[in-house]
């Protein structure tokens, strides 16, 4: 994690937390010339634009007072959306029996992505039921191996 963003979770996180949410994630990059500090936040059903307002309001007030940031950027707080990102192990725990994608470091049985449903999840090792063309296949993935996972919108 960058500096800034440590910084930034030091200072949201009791904000969000006072308010009854969750912090996902945060994440501070450049696209184009600007810069942009993303938050995302949410709670077990679901966020709402005033929630994102609140929590982007108190924390640009922390941010104003120190100043951790030392160029313009755009703060944007919001949800993680329907294909949240997986990062720490509750995210893992509560995305059992849902679709995920996960994409690893190293092939594993020769593929570095794998899109099924998260059978289980023990701080070492995951498993995904996966479909191969008609049947279904258990893939055991070290969690270190993982280089990201999300949630999978299926249609």
């Amino acid at each position: 994690m960058s500096k800034v963003t440590e910084v930034v979770a030091e200072l949201v996180s009791p904000i969000v937390t006072d308010a009854g949410l969750e912090l996902v994630d945060i994440e501070y990059v450049k696209e184009g010339r600007d810069w942009f500090l993303r938050v995302y936040i949410d709670k077990e059903n679901g966020i709402d634009i005033e929630e994102c307002g609140l929590i982007s309001e108190k924390l640009s007030e922390k941010l104003d007072e120190i100043d951790p940031i030392p160029h313009n950027y755009f703060l944007e707080v919001s949800s993680p959306g329907a294909e949240r990102p997986l990062k720490k192990d509750k995210d893992f725990e509560r995305a059992i029996g849902k679709n995920v994608f996960i994409k690893t470091y190293e092939p594993i049985e020769g593929e570095k992505g794998f899109e099924g449903t998260l059978i289980e999840f023990n701080g070492e090792m995951i498993k995904v039921e996966v479909k191969i063309k008609t049947r279904k296949k258990i893939i055991e993935i070290p969690f270190e191996k993982v280089a990201n996972a999300r949630l999978a919108v299926t249609f």
